[in-house]
């Protein structure tokens, strides 16, 4: 019997857009074990793609070339798994058959899925009846894999889960965690949308500083002590920034050191995520295991970066490394700030665009006294001019970013443009 478990460090396919898409809204599933039993490679390669993605973290997914019969064989000494995988070339009877020969050596407890290459109505009704939990035809995709699994273990009853966007500067200095302050205040302004920001930096945070709060507790209470974490623990820590607006504030402070295991910020975000339907992460500038492990798994991932080569050379390797991690997930979006800083020599937004296959999300241009008098009075862009060009682009991101609009590539001007325009004055 040969054994395909998934291997990290092997390259997988990238998601189709539509995968993507169908893919967008399925919540994370629970600590479980899989176990897959296939007869095809066109089965077994979604199924192995599907334990790369993000949304299975917590499961613990291993796939065997070769159908029910070798199930069987292998569970005659091993225990059953939490769900066990199973595809079948036979005939409808012959199906029904050889699961009444693996239902004798299984847990009682395991859920089971059949792919089979039969659509026929009386098998599927069959199946269920037998106490099959889903029946699906091939060919099947990665997505349908993770929403059987999902429908199967994760309860639609549950509240809704909110949805993390991380932000994370190419650079230090770039003005990631300030993009990010912004966008988080102009969602729970503009949508009337709770929202938390968690502010990763405990060092160096400037989160209490740009929302004029100085609160005695926040997210290091958390990491250092998981163990506490539930809801009513986590609003406890939160410092109200506005009305809608919530905060895990950094201590900022060099009293001690701050180095955590790669896990270390998950319960909170957990956490965070059932109290707000929207979390925005604002992750210092640099690369750990747990800064690796935040940037995995958040729904969403923001770039900031300026218009120099450095931060090319840096941003090409957050997106290379975050398709690797994030297979199934669409690219970061970029935001190129301080555009035009005057006498310094830059890459144009548009060249600096180009190797990295990527539309800008938004062109910050340079405006030292519009930032510089918000953060000195730790009030928000949108609060000390809400009519300015850089407030309508923030707040642009937060439509894209909520999924209210989408991100639209500008095109080139060239004859297409012209013809137009003269079409229009005639």
């Amino acid at each position: 019997m040969s054994n395909l478990a998934y291997d990290a460090s092997a390259d997988i396919e990238a998601a189709s857009e539509t995968e993507i898409a169908a893919m967008r809204e399925l919540r994370p599933v629970p600590r479980i074990s899989i176990q897959a039993f296939c007869e095809t490679e066109s089965i077994a390669a979604p199924i192995e793609r599907a334990a790369a993605d993000r949304r299975m973290s917590k499961a613990h997914l291993k796939v065997h070339m070769g159908g029910i019969g070798t199930a069987i064989e292998f569970y005659q000494s091993a225990q059953t798994p939490n769900l066990i995988i199973v595809e079948s070339r036979d005939e409808p009877k012959q199906l029904i058959a050889t699961l009444s020969r693996l239902a004798e050596v299984c847990d009682p407890s395991s859920k089971v899925v059949v792919i089979g290459h039969y659509n026929d109505v009386w098998l599927y009704r069959e199946l269920i009846r037998f106490g099959i939990s889903e029946y699906v035809v091939a060919p099947i995709s990665m997505a349908d894999i993770l929403s059987v699994i999902s429908s199967i273990f994760v309860d639609p009853q549950a509240e809704p889960i909110g949805r993390s966007i991380a932000f994370i500067g190419a650079k230090g200095g770039v003005g990631s965690s300030t993009v990010a302050h912004n966008v988080a205040w102009s969602m729970s302004t503009l949508f009337s949308s709770e929202v938390v920001v968690a502010d990763l930096d405990l060092a160096f945070g400037t989160a209490n500083i740009n929302f004029d709060q100085d609160p005695t507790q926040g997210i290091a209470e958390a990491v250092f002590s998981p163990e506490r974490i539930d809801e009513t623990y986590l609003d406890r820590l939160l410092a109200q920034c506005a009305e809608r607006l919530s905060l895990l504030a950094a201590p900022s402070m060099l009293d001690r050191t701050y180095d955590f295991d790669a896990e270390a910020f998950t319960q909170v975000i957990d956490v965070a995520q059932r109290t707000a339907p929207l979390l925005v992460l604002d992750v210092p500038h640099i690369w750990s295991g747990w800064s690796r492990s935040v940037l995995t798994q958040a729904d969403e991932v923001v770039i900031t970066a300026t218009p120099e080569l450095a931060n090319l050379r840096n941003t090409k390797n957050l997106l290379d490394t975050l398709k690797k991690l994030r297979p199934n997930d669409a690219p970061p979006k970029l935001v190129i700030n301080q555009a035009g800083v005057p006498k310094r020599p830059e890459i144009s937004p548009s060249d600096f665009a180009e190797p990295l296959d990527l539309t800008p999300m938004a062109v910050i241009p340079f405006e030292p006294a519009l930032f510089g008098n918000s953060a000195n009075n730790g009030r928000m862009l949108g609060e000390m001019d809400a009519q300015h060009a850089v407030v309508k682009t923030i707040n642009e991101m937060a439509h894209v970013l909520t999924g209210r609009s989408e991100l639209k590539a500008k095109k080139k001007a060239g004859l297409g443009d012209l013809l137009e325009r003269l079409k229009r004055r005639k």
